[in-house]
């Protein structure tokens, strides 16, 4: 399994970014605050601090005339369907693939905002998924993904056409973000298709948010585009620096 972690100099990313370093020296006296009392508090105050807001970051998505080749309102941005307006299905066949299902749609996240993508030229389109979590519970989330991409190979489930099955091949991470994995699913289709269903998902944790890019093809291979996934994980590092 291809995955890339940067360790960037703080443990938690760029929302905690910069180390808390200790005052070096002697004391004033006995009635001197103890040398790791400040850090203590500023540290406290960083671990309190909010997720990013379903307002923040539906700010932070691209606006159209920011994607090259984007049909005229061909990039709106969605708030997640009340869940009792969701369509429900069982479980996927694989538990570990079901977590990556789960984790990769932000389920587990604070707030979630959806952005659908269609491209000039380009009848299969894409989308990106932005969750924002609470303080240290994205790397968690992320990890547990790793450990889940580990084992989950293929599942079997149902969907909106009915039963299908997924295979998933892993490919080499982008070095963005604090941790990045890719991978593309395939499912095959009826005789009606092209071919097979490909799609293509990267997966970068930046700081306290999780974004995940898929791009879809059948009969063929595609990549979302690169350019709009270091713009949209910058984006969400800036904003957890403020």
């Amino acid at each position: 399994m291809y995955v890339r972690t940067l360790r960037p100099v703080s443990a938690l990313g760029p929302v905690l970014a910069g180390v808390l370093m200790a005052a070096s020296g002697c004391s004033a006296g006995p009635d001197a605050a103890p040398e790791s009392a400040e850090p203590r508090t500023n540290a406290s105050a960083k671990a309190a601090a909010a997720p990013l807001t379903r307002a923040q970051l539906r700010a932070l998505a691209f606006k159209e005339a920011e994607v090259a080749g984007a049909h005229e309102a061909g990039t709106p941005v969605q708030d997640p369907q009340p869940k009792e307006e969701r369509r429900s299905f069982p479980p996927v066949s694989d538990p570990a693939c079901q977590t990556m299902l789960d984790i990769r749609h932000g389920k587990r996240a604070s707030t979630v905002v959806l952005q659908i993508f269609n491209w000039k030229g380009d009848i299969w389109g894409g989308g990106s998924t932005l969750a924002a979590y609470e303080d240290g519970k994205a790397q968690q989330a992320f990890a547990q993904l790793q450990q889940a991409l580990g084992s989950c190979r293929s599942y079997e489930g149902t969907g909106w056409v009915g039963e299908f099955k997924a295979t998933l091949t892993m490919e080499e991470a982008p070095g963005i973000g604090d941790e990045a994995v890719r991978f593309r699913e395939t499912v095959p289709m009826g005789p009606e298709y092209p071919g097979d269903r490909n799609e293509q998902f990267t997966v970068v944790r930046a700081g306290n948010t999780i974004v995940m890019f898929q791009k879809l093809n059948v009969g063929g291979r595609a990549s979302f585009p690169a350019d709009l996934i270091n713009r949209q994980v910058e984006r969400l590092q800036n904003a957890q620096r403020r």
